[in-house]
């Protein structure tokens, strides 16, 4: 296997393009504009009006700064997390002091002094930052967490024991296989015990589904069939590490092996857009002793999915009469050199 190309993890700047980080930022602000007016209303029955002035100043300054942003998300993330933040607060000082300098030319001036508004700004963004910051580093034990879940349940024990068996079957008939499978068994277990805070091309991340599927098949023989559906070139796409290959031994271990004359296992990978599908399809194989198994490696990676793209990450299942189809989508990000 050719060796694993990383991509740079998770970064404590965030991802103005992500549907979670400008809904948080929205909801943030509308809050602080609320607790603005209620403290600004000289009664009860004014922090409404006063509300939505404040919101008819606030939110055109917001989603401009939000589309500016979003713009220079790419640059931004590559500038080390101080300047980054340095820029975004620069940025905001701008943008409300124009926006100021703008009302003002109109004659309105319920924002109130520039300098004011300025620095309102400037502290709302501060403090936005230093959330997104904070909530950053508080996910780092969670994925730590994950990656020891990941380690447990990812190389199960009766994997390893049959998967060894299979090849010592070998050794003697077919020792150029026998070879070929140990070097495959022991890129699975370096990619288990690879960094979870680093990403991975999706086509290596392919590439190691296959060697797995290899040696379930020395295992399995014909009761194992694989269809790979795989529509384009992803060697520039970073995915999360072993996303893959787990579900691919959910499938063989709930859909294959429990039946007697096994079955088609189908993968198809394909980008849409600005989005990345992967559908793995399995036959069912009536009701499966391991589902509990089942539903905890795919709530992992659910949440390991969470913990990389917030909101725009999906993980669905579809459970028919015949056929269990799990379907990711992510955002696609392709890695620009």
């Amino acid at each position: 296997m050719t060796s694993i190309r990383h991509f740079p993890a998770t970064y404590p700047l965030p991802d103005w393009r992500n549907f979670g980080v400008i809904l948080r930022v929205l909801l943030g602000v509308n809050v602080l504009t609320l607790i603005g007016a209620l403290v600004q209303a000289a009664s009860i029955d004014q922090w409404l009006p006063r509300f939505i002035e404040m919101t008819a100043l606030v939110e055109p300054l917001l989603l401009l700064l939000l589309g500016v942003l979003a713009g220079l998300r790419d640059v931004l993330r590559r500038l080390p997390l101080r300047l980054g933040q340095l820029v975004v607060l620069l940025l905001t000082m701008a943008l409300a002091l124009g926006q100021q300098v703008y009302w003002q030319s109109l004659g309105f001036p319920e924002g109130g002094s520039m300098l004011r508004v300025v620095l309102l700004a400037c502290a709302t963004s501060g403090l936005l930052l230093l959330y997104f910051e904070l909530r950053a580093n508080a996910f780092s034990p969670a994925q730590a967490e994950a990656r020891l879940a990941a380690l447990n349940a990812r190389i199960r024990p009766h994997f390893l024991f049959n998967s060894l068996n299979a090849v010592l079957s070998l050794i003697r008939a077919r020792p150029q296989q026998a070879e070929a499978a140990l070097e495959s068994l022991s890129d699975l277990f370096r990619a288990a015990m690879r960094d979870p805070s680093e990403l991975v091309s999706l086509s290596d991340e392919i590439a190691l589904g296959q060697q797995y599927l290899e040696l379930e098949k020395l295992r399995l023989g014909e009761r194992l069939t694989v269809d790979w559906k795989i529509d384009g070139n992803f060697s520039n796409i970073p995915i999360p590490p072993l996303i893959l290959q787990p579900l691919l031994e959910n499938a063989v271990y709930h859909g294959i092996e429990p039946a007697a004359d096994g079955g088609l296992l189908e993968v198809f990978v394909e980008r849409r857009s600005e989005e990345l599908m992967i559908v793995i399809t399995n036959p069912t194989a009536g009701q499966s002793q391991h589902a509990a198994g089942n539903h905890m490696a795919l709530a992992n990676i659910r949440e390991r999915l969470a913990l990389y793209y917030d909101l725009e990450a999906r993980l669905d299942i579809l459970a028919g009469a015949d056929r269990y189809e799990v379907r990711i989508t992510l955002p696609c990000q392709v890695l620009r050199p």
